[in-house]
């Protein structure tokens, strides 16, 4: 039987669209593949039992974190030692915040045990990514064009995001630091947002959507 089904989550009177449901991918699979956040499920062994698009993503690209075999490893061995650590303790019932790094970049972890029924001989985990960079969610591209944003207010936006003040962002956009007030003071009345704060506020609650073009790898 279909786990949403099972879980109440579906009428089992509408018979077409349950019948979909038992025939088609898992709902909640799709769901977790259009994510903005990377989500990995393995068991204590470190095996992969699924990973969305953003995870496979970045398995791929081997950064700070690689696919070897069927198994998720970090790519430093300090690292490794210790996401075994915290998948010992997941397999105990304990949550884990763990940080991997790699060529300077870094990533951090939730690691968590999913409650499984009383009868599962084997302990499921979730690898839980933090959030992208602001500028890589899906949904603040949408948020850029639904105000008409220009490319480099979209910019300014996107580092205001990262808590970079105006100074700081007009020396990594080598211009004048009134250049920088000018597209923040256009950003706000665009979106009608009372100073920067509300419009950083604004950005951090949209949905946790992937791009587009992450939505579309198979």
């Amino acid at each position: 039987m279909n786990t949403l089904l099972d879980a109440g989550f579906v009428d089992s009177s509408l018979s077409q669209d349950a019948g979909r449901l038992a025939l088609g991918p898992d709902a909640l699979s799709l769901l977790i593949d259009v994510l903005g956040h990377g989500v990995i499920v393995v068991n204590e062994r470190g095996q992969i039992i699924h990973a969305n698009r953003v995870a496979r993503t970045e398995l791929n690209r081997r950064r700070v974190l690689a696919k070897v075999g069927c198994e998720v490893h970090a790519i430093t061995p300090a690292d490794s030692r210790t996401l075994q650590d915290a998948l010992g303790k997941a397999g105990g019932g304990k949550r884990s915040l763990i940080n991997v790094s790699a060529g300077g970049l870094n990533l951090t972890l939730a690691v968590v045990p999913l409650k499984l029924d009383a009868d599962a001989w084997e302990t499921r985990i979730a690898l839980l990514f933090a959030r992208a960079e602001v500028g890589e969610s899906g949904m603040f591209g949408f948020f850029a064009r639904s105000y008409g944003l220009t490319q480099t207010e979209e910019q300014v936006l996107a580092i205001l995001c990262r808590g970079l003040s105006t100074p700081e962002i007009a020396v990594q956009m080598k211009v004048a630091v009134s250049t920088v007030r000018s597209h923040v003071r256009s950003l706000c009345a665009k979106t009608g947002s009372s100073g920067v704060r509300e419009l950083v506020n604004r950005v951090a609650v949209l949905p946790p959507v992937a791009p587009v073009h992450l939505a579309q790898i198979h």
